[in-house]
């Protein structure tokens, strides 16, 4: 990963001022350097030579004794040794682990008490390994679909509003100033600035500019999983925010109507389809300037 190779650089003293600055900057600089501090106080006792040849020699009856140079050295490899099992059992477990889809891509990938997560286009995971059992918890930007181990709490955080669960499937998308989250199996409680909600198998809650919207829905598992965007009352400016994090293209729009509400839904794995199906509804004019940009004007 990204943050690996960048701690790997510093270690070796190999980042560029530009990325030594920028790391320098993040929230997890102060805990290397701590580790690195501690490390560098860390010596192996050398060996009393004089003490041990005196001892030696006072020993008349007993054959004289020689002690590899060597020996001395393994000692100190020994421990060097420990202590870097240590160093990268401390980064596994006790540092921030990274979970990311790019525009265009979805990931899969389990949690340490084996929950599956799948990440939507344009969406990050942060969650830590340490103690992972009694404190299932995890930071979500953008979308993603869970499917929870039975267990203690588990809990997905976001900028706008918190999911608690004991297991169950569900989905959750934090975009800008809109809030989804949809139960599809189990139960799920949704908490929202002063709001809390719960919700059963087939309900769905959506908070948007302090409005709430409760609904439901029939599909089994989230509709982009199966290629397919779908949206519910939402304005060509999402909709286009969302094709362009499924297909990692550039839009842009020259439209006076922008407070249209959209609902159905658009192919995923199609691009012709997904500007026919915009253009059609909202009127407009799509041209294609390159494979990956793409202008719609009024007609």
């Amino acid at each position: 990963m990204e943050k690996d190779r960048i701690l790997a650089k510093w270690l070796n003293n190999d980042l560029s001022p530009d990325e030594l600055a920028e790391f320098e900057a993040s929230p997890d600089f102060e805990k290397y350097q701590r580790i690195i501090k501690y490390t560098e106080n860390l010596e192996v006792d050398d060996l009393d030579e004089d003490t041990l040849l005196s001892n030696i020699l006072s020993q008349k009856k007993s054959a004289p004794k020689t002690v590899p140079l060597y020996r001395k050295w393994m000692f100190q490899a020994a421990a060097i040794l420990v202590l870097a099992l240590g160093i990268t059992f401390m980064f596994k477990f006790f540092v921030t682990q990274t979970q990311t889809a790019n525009f265009g891509e979805k990931t899969t990938f389990s949690l340490p008490d084996n929950s599956v997560v799948v990440l939507n286009s344009g969406s990050e995971i942060n969650y830590k390994k340490w103690n992972w059992d009694n404190n299932r918890r995890l930071e979500l930007k953008g979308e993603a679909y869970f499917r929870v181990a039975k267990g203690k709490r588990f809990e997905v955080q976001t900028n706008l509003g918190k999911v608690t669960v004991l297991g169950t499937q569900f989905d959750v998308k934090a975009r800008k100033n809109r809030f989804d989250v949809v139960c599809y199996e189990g139960r799920v409680k949704v908490n929202y600035q002063n709001a809390q909600v719960l919700l059963i198998h087939g309900e769905s809650v959506i908070f948007e500019n302090g409005k709430q919207l409760n609904t439901r829905v029939n599909s089994s598992q989230p509709e982009w999983m199966n290629n397919q965007i779908c949206f519910y009352r939402e304005n060509i400016k999402s909709l286009l925010d969302e094709v362009r994090r499924q297909y990692n293209i550039t839009i842009e729009l020259n439209s006076k109507n922008t407070t249209s509400l959209f609902t159905g839904k658009l192919p995923a794995n199609n691009l012709d389809i997904a500007l026919h199906i915009i253009s059609t509804t909202y009127n407009l004019e799509t041209k294609k300037i390159s494979k990956n940009k793409i202008i719609f004007d009024e007609k």
